[in-house]
Order: structure tokens, then sequence, then C-alpha cells
């Protein structure tokens, strides 16, 4: 385990092979571990470095209240992270909120990313699934919170369909979230809206989606296609909103030839 410190807390995050650096942001209620396969897949195949971190507020980064939890600020932390690990410029990839803060981050630092991925990632907030835009509501977020039971049922609903290890590993990863990031990153999220702004992008882009994500409205990749000059989009037909799961050798020859070409 390895882990910087940073204006707002410990940020922990885990590296894997040799060569040139990629950077991986996990989803929201998620960590670094969702990622774990494809960097093993990307440092021993592909011949790179590959960096998964945790938000603040999930995973074992810092828990303290201090974070706003936001996208703004997620993009602030993987700014200080590149630096504080002398990572000048690096593609980014992210999924679902993570997907989000990697398409910010390429518009506010254009500097420090490369090329950028989204992976059945909100453009704009109306794409979440009505669960995920209730998770924003302070009220709803604590009460389900307070209730584990119940928190546990509205997961398991919420997967039903996906395979066992989802499931696991998401009830697991909540366990290590806070309740300030679990109500108000989703929050914040729900607000976003990346259209008019992903017009001025001006480096290469790629969008996977998963044709039966009930998370996120998979026809957010005609919306990434629309907006972005150079976009790359692909949706897999068996895939849901872990698509580097559900089909990982499809994606992984996806985001190899996007990180070749």
């Amino acid at each position: 385990m390895s882990s910087i410190v940073t204006s707002q807390g410990i940020v922990h995050y885990e590296a894997y092979g040799r060569g040139r650096p990629v950077i991986l942001l996990h989803g929201w209620i998620n960590s670094w571990g969702v990622w774990q396969e494809e960097m093993i897949q990307l440092a021993d195949r592909g011949g790179y470095k590959v960096y998964a971190l945790d938000f603040w507020g999930f995973g074992e980064s810092a828990k303290a209240k201090t974070p706003p939890f936001k996208i703004a600020s997620y993009v602030d932390m993987v700014d200080q992270f590149m630096e504080a690990l002398g990572i000048f410029r690096a593609p980014v990839l992210g999924h679902s909120m993570g997907g989000t803060v990697a398409l910010r981050l390429a518009l506010d630092r254009p500097e420090r990313v490369t090329r950028v991925a989204c992976v059945g990632s909100p453009i704009h907030g109306n794409s979440l699934n009505f669960f995920l835009k209730l998770a924003g509501i302070d009220w709803i977020a604590h009460t389900v919170w307070r209730a584990p039971a119940l928190l546990r049922l509205v997961i398991l609903i919420n997967t039903l369909g996906d395979s066992e290890r989802v499931r696991k590993m998401i009830l697991r990863d909540v366990e290590k979230a806070s309740i300030e990031s679990f109500f108000r990153s989703i929050g914040d999220l729900h607000s976003i809206d990346l259209r008019q702004p992903l017009r001025r992008l001006a480096i290469p882009a790629l969008g996977v989606y998963g044709k039966s994500d009930n998370i996120v409205n998979p026809d957010q990749a005609r919306v990434l296609a629309e907006t972005v000059h150079d976009a790359r989009v692909h949706v897999l037909g068996r895939s849901r909103h872990f698509v580097m799961l559900d089909e990982p050798e499809a994606f992984h020859g996806i985001i190899s030839e996007f990180l070749r070409n």
C-alpha cells in the first residue's frame, strides 16, 4: 500500500508495472480495486506503469469532513497526486464518476492529460438512474446510511443482473466510504453538465459503455461522440455498468488500442 499527503489528507494509491504512466480513477462507492485486473493487463501486456488511486472519502484515502467531495475537488486531488509523483502528463482513464473527473481534469488542466477515457460515465447528471439521484439528497442519504440493512437492500436491488463478484465488491467498498463522500459526490455529479465544455476538448477521447447499464444511461456514448471532435465510442453488448469486469478481454483490447493510437 502506498500513499501521499495532499492538502485535504492522505491519498492511497497502488502502482504496478514499469514504463509510461497511466492513471486510473474509480467510480462512486468504489475503490482502486475495480481496476486491479486491468492494471495487470496494461502493465504486463502493454508495458505501462499503472497507477490507481482512491478518491478522498473512499477506499483507504482520507475520510475527514474537510474535502468538499465534489468533482472539482477530485480534479484538484488528481493534479496534486501527479505533482507529488512527478508525473507531468499522462493518459487518464476513469470509471463512472471517475470518468467524469477525468474529463473535467482534461478541460481544467489540459497540460496534465494526453488522452482521456471514460467508462460508463455521466456526461450530464440526468443520465444517472433514479436511486443515484435520490442518494444525493441529504436526508435520504443519511436515512439509508443509518440503516445498514436498508442500504444493503438498495445496493442489491440496483445490482440485480450483475455478477456475484460485482455485488460483493460494491458491498465491500461502500463499507469503506464516509457518509459525506457518499451523498456529496453523487449530489454534485447529478448537477454536472459537460456537453458544452467538451466541445473545446482538444485531445483524443474514448467512451466505453455497457449496453445494459442500469446505473448510467448508455446514451452518454452518443453524447460524447457528438460533443468531442476526436472521440471514439464503444457500446459492449454483454456489459452492464462494470464493463471492465463484464467483458474484460474486449475491454482491454479497446483500451490498449486507444493508448497506442
